[in-house]
């Protein structure tokens, strides 16, 4: 169990290193500190996501898809979940 937390830990600070690299390419480093404290005093999260996922795409080169399951791995489960509520929601006006 404690190597589950710090793999947790070392990918929030991944992410924070993709946020900064992100937003400092298209921000300036002013507002990548800004971002990042935004992000820790107000558990307003939603800049480092998008600065992790351009980060990782821009700076890093990485795919977008991967760039995106980086910022957001949430998106894993949403997506197939979504796809399947239109696939049901349509199977049930058929009838």
């Amino acid at each position: 169990m404690p190597l589950v937390f710090v793999a947790v830990i070392v990918y929030g600070i991944a992410q924070f290193i993709a946020a900064w690299a992100g937003i400092e390419l298209y921000l300036g480093p002013l507002w990548a500190g800004a971002a990042l404290l935004v992000a820790v005093f107000f558990r307003f999260t939603l800049p480092v996501t998008l600065g992790a996922f351009f980060g990782a795409m821009d700076v890093w080169q990485w795919h977008w898809a991967l760039a995106a399951v980086f910022a957001a791995p949430g998106l894993v489960f949403v997506v197939p979940g979504v796809i399947s509520g239109f696939l049901h929601r349509g199977e049930n006006q058929l009838r």
